[in-house]
Parts: structure tokens; C-alpha cells; sequence
């Protein structure tokens, strides 16, 4: 067979060796080993950094809430619930009878009227045999010690027929007196010398009038609101416990 057409090979230069069989001629530099064999030093790939070595990026800067530009003031809190008229039949009636010595109002789902202290005893006796309201759930007070009429005193009344809860409301001046309810309902008596032990208010005719939760000789009521947070009868605790008040 005739000899295959071989294409010119390269002539390497002198002193470097041939390739083997089966091995590309690997490209770079010569290197002399110790024996005297020439090895060509194959260059390794340039290394990538690492994920950790790459820089991250800014993270955007957190957005200021705005501020309101000087001049210009904050704007209002929104207002409260305010009291409506309360309208019922009973209402009608009693307005017609009394006439403005009632003020009926309803406040958050709760129905009250605002009694003139002079009509109190005749409008009790009214709500408690003519409308059914039997059954007095409290009696409390509240102090307004920069009022002319400081004080509120508050009858929680209850009617099991009609299942209906109303408020009824006089107000008084420091000093005045009430006339006691424990004629018309029995559980007064002790929410009446509750409202005297804590309030200091009288009531007209209970039939024993004194503290039911401080001891008799205790001064001062203190649920007023002129009544220190830290006051105490310090002579009281002198002479009875034999100590010092801790306050």
C-alpha cells in the first residue's frame, strides 16, 4: 500500500522533549529536573474568588417617616362619642309632668336622666311603683372638686318585667344632704353608707348612718379626689395598732 501523505509536523525546539503517544504536546514553560530531564510546568487556571470575596451590594437606607413641616402643627385627635337625646314613652311622660327639671340622654348604648335634686324623692318613687323599676343595682358617686355642685350621686335602677337598666342622676354641692332610698328599696342602706364612707354625703332618714369599710374614728373620705393618694390617719393608726403610719 502506498504511504499515507503525513502533514509537516512543527520541529520542536532543542533539548525538549517529544510527546507521547496518546498526550497532546502541552504548551509552557521548560523545566530542568534534577536527573536532567527537561518537564514542561503546565500552568494551572487562574483561580475565581469565592462567593464570600464577592463584595454585596448597599443595602437601600431604611425610609424616615415624614415628618410634619415646621409650621405646620399636627392635626386634631378625633372627638369622643357624644351623648343623644333619649326618647321613650316614659321619657314623654315624665317631661310632661316635670317638665325641664329632667334631661334625658342615652351615652354608649347606656339611657340616663339628669334629676333636679328638688324632684329626686317624687321621680324615685315614680320609676320604682309606676314603671316597674324594682330593683336598685347600686348607688355611687363621683367627685368634681372644681365644680360649684361638686358632686354626682348615681342610681343604677333595674325593671325584671320590663328588663330594662337605666341610670338616674342629681348633682350636689359639698355639705348638701339626700334623702335615704332604703324606703323604696332595701339594698340602699348599705351602698348609702358606702357613698357616706367614701364621699362623705348624708342621707336624710337612713336608718344607721355610719363607715361600713373604715373604722368609725377614721378621718377623711378617700374617694374625693382632694383626698392625698398617701394620707392616712396617722393618729388613728398611733393609738389603735400602737405603730407608726407606714406612709
Amino acid at each position: 500500500m502506498p504511504d499515507e501523505t503525513k502533514s509537516p509536523s512543527t520541529p520542536l525546539p532543542e533539548g525538549e522533549p517529544k510527546p507521547t503517544a496518546g498526550q497532546p504536546a502541552t504548551p509552557g514553560a521548560v523545566k530542568a529536573t534534577p536527573s536532567g530531564s527537561v518537564q514542561s510546568e503546565i500552568k494551572a487556571p487562574s483561580e475565581k474568588p469565592s462567593p464570600t470575596q464577592v463584595p454585596k451590594a448597599a443595602a437601600p437606607a431604611a425610609a424616615k417617616p415624614a415628618t410634619p413641616a415646621a409650621g405646620h402643627p399636627a392635626p386634631p385627635k378625633p372627638a369622643g362619642p357624644v351623648p343623644t337625646p333619649w326618647e321613650s314613652p316614659m321619657i314623654s311622660k315624665l317631661k310632661r309632668t316635670y317638665g325641664s327639671g329632667i334631661e334625658a340622654l342615652a351615652h354608649l348604648g347606656q339611657n340616663y336622666m339628669t334629676v333636679d335634686r328638688s324632684l329626686l324623692p317624687e321621680i324615685l318613687q315614680v320609676l320604682r311603683d309606676e314603671e316597674q323599676f324594682d330593683y336598685c343595682v347600686d348607688l355611687t358617686a363621683v367627685h368634681y372638686p372644681k365644680r360649684e355642685k361638686q358632686f354626682d350621686v348615681v342610681w343604677v335602677l333595674y325593671s325584671f318585667p320590663r328588663n330594662e337598666r337605666i341610670r338616674v342622676k342629681t348633682l350636689i354641692a359639698d355639705g348638701d344632704t339626700l334623702p335615704s332610698s332604703v324606703p323604696l328599696w332595701t339594698t340602699t342602706n348599705w351602698l348609702e353608707r358606702e357613698v357616706y364612707d367614701m364621699f362623705g354625703i348624708k342621707f336624710e332618714g337612713h336608718p344607721d348612718l355610719k363607715r361600713i369599710l373604715l373604722p368609725d374614728g377614721w378621718k377623711g373620705f378617700p374617694l374625693r379626689k382632694d383626698y392625698g393618694i398617701l394620707q392616712q390617719d396617722n393618729e388613728w393608726v398611733q393609738i389603735n395598732l400602737g405603730i407608726e403610719s407606714g406612709q
